[in-house]
């Protein structure tokens, strides 16, 4: 159990927020330098998220500065905290994980700011960092509990097979997996993921996130992934991943679902791979809620990277009260208006305003972070409000410890 922070410790981190704001992207760097001497530790993280390109320090700079501003109203911070919990457990990161960011945050703050970080500054930090790091400890162990309790569930890393592979685009290509054991699989939450840990010969191991593509039904996953033109990961799993192959797979897991049992009209948005969570919430909403009017828009760019098109179409016009609308940035010559898409462009705010009930429905988004940014701020402006706007997104969050 965390104690609460005195005034005196909220004061002094507060009054590092300026220093933060100058160095705080040193300090990450050398915070991660650190903490990946210990071979243990760095197989926890993304690597490709990592490094001078990365995003990962930047998203972790943030995340520290907005720690340090509000540590006084911790409130304003819940929704973070339950998204960093979700991916610690999705990595399964461990309470003896944290004592090795705790050295290495401090030694980095020191090692940076010299003697502007006093002792009184240190350890006002070390309380500060164990405050949040007891609160995510507790979440992530009820969480874990959670998991390993439901019919299907399991905790630490499960062995599966790869029972079937589809082409689904020039770029998207889905896995079937089934577990070794041949028991069944927690039903997941139509929106999660599952967090993969990939043995690539030659490397270190590998830790990827990827969206369940398919509704939970109790035997099998689905994922759909696309080929990323550096990617390590997405690549060996084109490349080289066949039926038959073993993939080692953590629980379902993430803070971004549909709502078990939804009340209102749903509007699913989504760009490019963006799709993958989609298509399993409108798997749910038709086989599970055929009276919920659903409304399924998706942008990429062409025919040739359009993956699971003529599956959406069949399941919204199953469903008595679904619609799909699909946009092509650029259209091919042989890609046929009203055949393969409907419209030629964006997906936009006066498209939205028009063709979505904005007074009523929750709205759903994922895909690149430039397609959310403009999609969020569209539904804002309309008036939607801010709980009925639902959205993921793809790299690393920011957060304090995540991969």
């Amino acid at each position: 159990m965390s104690q609460p922070l005195s005034d005196e410790t909220i004061a002094l981190v507060k009054a590092t927020v300026p220093a933060l704001e100058a160095h705080g992207l040193d300090i990450v760097h050398e915070m991660y330098s650190r903490m990946f001497q210990n071979p243990e530790i760095r197989d926890l993280f993304n690597q490709s998220h990592h490094g001078d390109s990365g995003s990962q320090p930047r998203a972790l700079t943030s995340a520290i500065l907005a720690y340090a501003s509000n540590i006084d109203n911790l409130g304003a911070l819940a929704p973070a905290v339950e998204r960093i919990a979700q991916k610690h457990v999705g990595l399964q990161i461990l309470p003896e994980h944290y004592p090795h960011v705790a050295e290495a945050l401090l030694g980095a703050i020191k090692a940076v700011l010299g003697d502007a970080a006093t002792d009184e500054i240190l350890t006002a930090w070390g309380e500060a960092y164990w405050f949040l790091a007891h609160i995510l400890i507790a979440r992530e162990e009820h969480i874990y509990r959670d998991l390993a309790d439901a019919d299907g569930g399991w905790t630490g890393w499960r062995e599966f097979k790869v029972e079937e592979v589809h082409r689904e685009s020039s770029i998207i290509s889905s896995f079937i997996l089934r577990p070794v054991d041949g028991g069944p699989v927690i039903l997941h939450k139509p929106g999660q993921y599952l967090t993969f840990w990939f043995e690539i010969p030659g490397h270190p191991p590998v830790k990827r996130n990827y969206s369940i593509s398919d509704a939970p039904n109790g035997s099998t996953y689905r994922i759909s992934v696309k080929r990323e033109p550096q990617g390590l990961a997405s690549s060996w799993l084109h490349d080289q991943v066949i039926p038959g192959t073993v993939l080692k797979v953590a629980p379902p897991a993430g803070e971004f679902f549909l709502a078990a049992n939804p009340e209102r009209p749903v509007v699913l948005l989504s760009g490019g791979v963006g799709l993958t969570p989609m298509v399993s919430m409108l798997e749910t909403i038709t086989r599970a809620h055929p009276e919920i009017p659903v409304h399924f828009a998706h942008g990429t760019l062409d025919g040739s990277t359009h993956a699971m098109g003529a599956h959406v179409r069949e399941l919204t016009q199953e469903h008595h009260n679904g619609q799909t609308t699909i946009f092509y940035q650029t259209p091919r010559s042989d890609d046929v208006a009203g055949r393969d898409y409907d419209v030629a462009g964006l997906i936009d705010a006066d498209w939205l305003t028009a063709n979505t009930p904005v007074d009523e429905a929750d709205y759903f988004l994922c895909g690149p972070r430039p397609f959310l940014r403009a999609l969020v701020a569209a539904l804002s402006l309309s008036g939607v409000a801010s709980d009925r706007i639902h959205y993921e997104f793809f790299g690393p969050a920011d957060e304090l410890l995540a991969a």
